[in-house]
């Protein structure tokens, strides 16, 4: 017992004579911290004063724990762009800097969450904690580290695959009116790519919280949430919140590419955005240029877009690829905003609200919309099966216009624009409903070669859908060629037309069955 208590003794003490030592030996270092004053507040911004070594997007602290970014830095004061809940600021509050520029959260658990651009959690689950955070602007990838673009990225939409290809790194503007279907092209490339091996990024700024929910439960209930992160600034945030948020989406899709994965952003929608920044820089006494709108807004959307590319293989072979959505008005393609990321992209999906009206869905307007990497970025069969297939389609719509005044034509006329209507009736294609490549080279292979000519029009829609199920049922061989060959070969066309002509036979009518195709006559 003795023993014991002699050897609790000495613990003690010597715990003591530790203690004692660790606290003589101490010395506490004086570190200088720079404290601002609030001097005035208005909606989203503020202005601070006392911060001299303050630096330009530098992140600041307010006392109930508001982040801020300098936005302006002047010789007497300071404007800063708020990023959270500013009701409880008031003048005279002390205001602190942080010393690092903002970033965000990235990581593998990202997938199937829903943050919002300062990685607060809007999903219900705990909040994602990750060790690796990069900078929310970053510089762009330098030339020589890209490589072309050469690989498709399959939407799943058959007027975006076979007239306007977009490649792996691309990056394709989709633009129109109100409710003509954007976000649906956005979404539906999204579901396009579960078994792609692509990540998705889908980037809310601007919306409703109930548009934002229903595009939430739409990924859920295709099963596509599993690869892809959502990133929200609703309606109601403060403008900076949206300012910052397709920066901070970027950031977290690069992180994947830098991984050597492939990855699809999409800003939905950069019409919110560019308001955002424009009530920002008006509020901070920026001057307006064209529209009210600040003279860097070209280069506000264009250090954003030139993230997005397609890395060499020595730094992995990611790819990033950008589908920044915009809305015009009253149809107005050469409005300010429209013609900068015209400029800025590498092309654009035009949906008319006339095509919409008409039910012809997706509403691609053909002769306004165009991928600038074209063909470099198609497999070889969508070349040989729709390589004519966009000439003949424009050459129809002009046709189709010249034949309402009433005009007389000629059968060879007749037969055009008949063919054309069949054209667009398979173009046609229902929401949330993608096509597998095969069903697809399927169906453009069998328009090319007139096999639907034959075809009444009120009973197109079930044998464009019977084809699509041939497609499906082709072999996995001749599947496998249909996306790796380098050329369609003979004999798989001989094969690919058979079935279709199988498939199309019971939807031919008794008049035309036995006429030649326009096939037979090449």
């Amino acid at each position: 017992m003795s023993a014991s208590n002699d050897l609790l003794q000495n613990t003690v003490e010597q715990t003591f004579e530790r203690i004692s030592s660790g606290r003589l030996s101490f010395s506490p270092a004086l570190v200088p911290h720079e404290v601002g004053t609030l001097s005035s507040v208005s909606t989203g911004i503020a202005k601070v004063t006392g911060l001299p070594g303050i630096g330009y997007d530098e992140m600041l602290t307010f006392p109930n724990g508001t982040l801020g970014i300098a936005f302006n830095v002047d010789a007497d004061e300071v404007g800063v762009v708020l990023l959270g809940d500013y009701a409880t600021l008031r003048a005279g509050d002390e205001v602190r800097r942080t010393g690092r520029v903002m970033d965000v959260a990235v990581g593998e658990g990202l997938l199937g969450r829903v943050i919002d651009p300062l990685g607060h959690s809007l999903d219900g689950r705990a909040p994602f904690v990750s060790d690796i955070r990069k900078p929310v602007e970053r510089p762009a990838a330098s030339i020589m580290d890209r490589a072309p673009v050469a690989v498709p990225l399959q939407t799943g939409l058959k007027a975006v695959d076979a007239l306007v290809p977009i490649g792996r790194g691309q990056r394709e503007l989709i633009l129109g009116d109100r409710q003509t279907g954007k976000t649906a092209i956005a979404i539906d490339t999204i579901l396009n790519q579960r078994e792609q091996n692509v990540v998705c990024v889908y980037c809310a700024i601007g919306q409703r919280a109930s548009t934002v929910a229903k595009v939430v439960a739409t990924l859920k209930d295709q099963d596509a949430m599993n690869h892809t992160v959502v990133v929200v600034a609703e309606g109601n945030d403060p403008p900076g919140v949206a300012y910052v948020a397709p920066y901070a989406a970027t950031s977290i899709a690069e992180y994947f590419m830098e991984q050597g994965r492939d990855v699809l952003i999409v800003y939905d929608d950069l019409t919110h955005h560019a308001r955002s920044y424009r009530e920002l820089s008006l509020l901070l006494r920026r001057p307006p240029g064209r529209e009210a709108f600040p003279g860097d807004i070209f280069y506000l959307h264009a250090r954003l877009l030139e993230r997005s590319t397609h890395l060499r293989e020595e730094l992995g072979g990611g790819s990033l690829t950008a589908l920044p959505i915009i809305e015009t008005e009253a149809q107005n393609i050469s409005a300010y905003i429209p013609t900068n990321l015209i400029s800025i992209t590498d092309g654009q999906i035009y949906l008319s609200p006339s095509l919409f009206e008409l039910g012809i869905l997706p509403a691609v307007d053909v002769g306004k919309s165009v991928s600038r990497v074209g063909g470099k970025a198609q497999r070889a069969a969508y070349r040989a099966v729709a390589g004519d297939l966009k000439l003949a389609y424009a050459q129809f719509e002009e046709l189709e216009t010249f034949s309402k005044f009433g005009a007389r034509i000629d059968e060879s006329t007749r037969e055009l624009i008949e063919h054309g209507r069949r054209i667009r009736a398979c173009l046609k294609q229902a929401e949330h409903s993608p096509v597998s490549m095969s069903s697809q080279v399927m169906v453009l292979l069998a328009l090319t070669e007139g096999l639907f000519d034959t075809v009444p029009m009120d009973r197109m829609p079930d044998a464009e859908a019977a084809v699509r199920v041939a497609g499906e049922a082709l072999p996995d061989e001749l599947k496998d060629r249909l996306r790796n060959a380098d050329t369609l070969s003979d004999a798989d066309r001989d094969e690919i037309l058979s079935v279709a002509r199988d498939a199309l036979q019971p939807f031919q009518s008794a008049e035309k069955r036995n006429s030649p195709s326009k096939g037979a006559t090449n």
